[in-house]
């Protein structure tokens, strides 16, 4: 096999890839090798043998190729990491207190970021093969790359007892990306752990969804049941879910370290105001059509209109808001059983047995089990126990 190619003025090559990802729009850049992440690999095996990836089997077909960078493409030498910026210039945690309001994670208030970095990722890349003769291939949370772990090893940042990057600089607000490369490029230290004794991000999770530090359980993160779980959302965790519609900031926001984060540039990541703290009733009211054209270019589109409905649903059951009964109740008659079924659950939280007798008379029985099941538990006032945090 040929050698792979090595640039002959490593300086000038590192200050070039640095030009080039600031005038893209990235905050930081740093390199790597794919030898560099080993103990990840075994992390995430046990990760997924403890079935804490929940129903992401996506994760398990292509564990090797996640746990070994060179599995994915042998012929790579050097692996360039990049950060962008996301932090807020406001605090993501005060939409919690507007129980009539959705909370949508800061991230998915932009433009899908899969959209906004690919293509400035590619530009580089060109440029990096141009000017060194080597392969490359750009990657964006869309292939089995451990951006998190290899961001770790290149020095961006830290894998915080939450699992999320934390930077000294950015705290816990970057997106990630990296290019793969045959060049042998010059690399950078790994950072260190620099979350010391602080457990914010453990203590403030709604449903104690981190084992212990450094280790997540995903069937229980919010994130996870708002965006990657398809079916119903299990009762204990509805309640601690909110007003939450998408995603969770809450252990993200309370970092320590996001006071160094300076705010991200409204040219790049520019929040919709439409999202930044939406009616839950307006919300409610999408059919398939309007919310795909309502969320086009975000990537809240992706998860689709049931699921979020469904999520919608929830928060309108703990807003404890009865002007929210109207367009609940219209959604006992959706075509989607599980949009139904949060529904008969919102309509239990929101108060009244006899509207709910009433209802179930009208409506007669669902065709569908799970329905039924919340039929049954909204008419005898069971299985809508919330979970509450241990105590510390």
């Amino acid at each position: 096999m040929c050698a792979a190619p090595v640039h002959k003025d490593q300086g000038r090559l590192r200050a070039f890839l640095e030009a080039e990802a600031r005038a893209a729009g990235f905050d930081g850049l740093r390199i790597t090798r794919p030898d560099q992440v080993r103990e990840a690999g075994s992390r995430l095996a046990e990760f997924v043998a403890r079935g804490r990836h929940g129903t992401m089997q996506w994760m398990a077909d292509r564990l090797e190729q996640r746990a070994d960078p060179a599995r994915l493409w042998p012929q790579a030498r050097s692996i360039v990491m990049l950060a962008m910026n996301y932090a807020p210039g406001h605090d993501p945690l005060e939409i919690l207190e507007c129980k009539s309001r959705a909370a949508i994670s800061v991230y998915a208030q932009n433009r899908d970021y899969h959209d906004v970095m690919k293509g400035r990722l590619k530009t580089i890349a060109a440029k990096l093969a141009a000017r060194t003769g080597a392969d490359v291939k750009v990657f964006v949370d869309t292939a089995p790359v451990m951006e998190k772990p290899l961001a770790e090893a290149a020095g961006i940042g830290w894998q915080g007892k939450h699992t999320n990057l934390v930077s000294r600089e950015f705290g816990s607000w970057l997106f990630l990306g990296s290019i793969f490369t045959t060049a042998e490029l010059p690399t950078d230290e790994a950072e260190a752990d620099h979350c010391g004794s602080c457990r914010a991000c453990l203590d403030v999770c709604p449903t104690d969804a981190f084992p212990a530090p450094y280790q997540l359980d995903a069937r229980r993160c919010i994130s996870y049941l708002t965006i990657e779980h398809k079916g119903v959302i299990p009762a204990e965790f509805r309640a601690a879910m909110g007003n939450r519609i998408y995603g969770c900031d809450d252990c993200l926001a309370v970092c320590p370290w996001n006071k160094f984060a300076r705010r991200a540039s409204e040219a790049k990541l520019q929040a919709r105001e439409d999202l930044r703290a939406p009616e839950l009733a307006e919300l409610l009211a999408l059919d398939d059509p309007a919310f795909r054209a309502f969320f086009s270019g975000s990537p809240i589109k992706r998860i689709g209109r049931e699921r979020f409905v469904r999520n919608a649903l929830i928060a309108a059951g703990n807003s404890g808001d009865r002007r929210l009964v109207p367009p609940v109740e219209r959604l006992l008659a959706d075509d989607s059983p599980l949009v139904r079924g949060m529904a008969v659950w919102a309509l239990s939280q929101l108060g009244g047995s006899e509207r709910i007798a009433t209802l179930r008379a009208s409506h007669g029985p669902d065709s569908q089990a799970e329905v039924e099941e919340e039929w049954r538990c909204a008419l005898t006032g069971t299985g809508t126990t919330a979970w509450r945090k241990k105590a510390s």
